[in-house]
């Protein structure tokens, strides 16, 4: 198809590298020092790089190439963003309260229970925890039951490492203190990974409604299909629904 697309000039080309940061499509790479147009479909034709380069080496031009592959160019996104979590989980980069870690709790807790049956031991499987703190992708997604859980629930019901976050990525939040609709961050989440069932563990008191029915939303906005329940927690510690 004839189209608006960017021309590169690679004489004019100094090899800066702006444009290449500036395509958020990703249609631009450096070769050889100098910019190249490596993926016609990547590009929209709307020239972001163009502010960009200071030799003025890039143009529009009206010719023949592939129409532009929005989902090829989400797709690419979403797996540079995996690459990068990926990344960080391995250096172990970032702000301590937000880096990522996977934790191997479940075979320590068994050699744990081998040794001092009587022993509690942790079930969290991932860092961090909090909703806001939370990427939404991570490589602990992959095939997880998810616990979305109150802050409070943990400190009101005695047992909740073993009936509830065994075996499960949790992530926790307060909407009344953090002041936030979860909705759209609980959303990405559930859509961008595969995510096997859901559960809601709430306090009885009336603000935590807030916290299910962000989770409720965003099982509903993912187009997804996924089992999910809810469970009440009374501010005696006991489960009441």
């Amino acid at each position: 198809m004839i189209r608006k697309i960017i021309h590169i000039d690679e004489e004019k080309c100094n090899g800066c590298g702006l444009c290449a940061s500036a395509c958020h499509e990703g249609a631009i790479d450096m070769v050889n020092g100098k910019a190249k147009l490596v993926r016609e479909n990547f590009c929209d034709g709307f020239g972001d790089c163009l502010p960009n380069c200071p030799t003025g080496a890039i143009t529009f031009e009206e010719r023949e190439a592939p129409a532009y592959d929005e989902a090829a160019v989400k797709a690419a996104q979403q797996a540079k963003e995996r690459e990068k979590l990926a990344a960080a989980m391995h250096t172990g980069g970032g702000c301590p309260s937000s880096r990522m870690m996977q934790l191997k709790q479940q075979e320590e807790a068994a050699e744990n229970e081998e040794a001092a049956p009587a022993r509690a031991t942790s079930r969290l499987q991932q860092w961090p925890v909090q909703i806001k703190l939370l990427p939404t992708e991570a490589p602990f997604y992959d095939g997880a039951k998810l616990l979305i859980a109150a802050d409070c629930t943990a400190y009101a019901y005695a047992n909740m490492h073993e009936d509830f976050m065994k075996g499960k990525v949790t992530i926790i939040g307060c909407p009344k203190l953090d002041a936030v609709d979860y909705t759209e961050k609980l959303t990405e989440i559930i859509r961008n990974n595969d995510i096997q069932s859901v559960t809601i563990v709430r306090m009885e008191v009336p603000c935590c409604g807030g916290l299910q029915r962000a989770a409720q939303n965003a099982l509903q906005a993912s187009g997804k299909f996924i089992p999910w329940q809810v469970v009440t927690i009374s501010r005696d510690g006991r489960i009441i629904d």
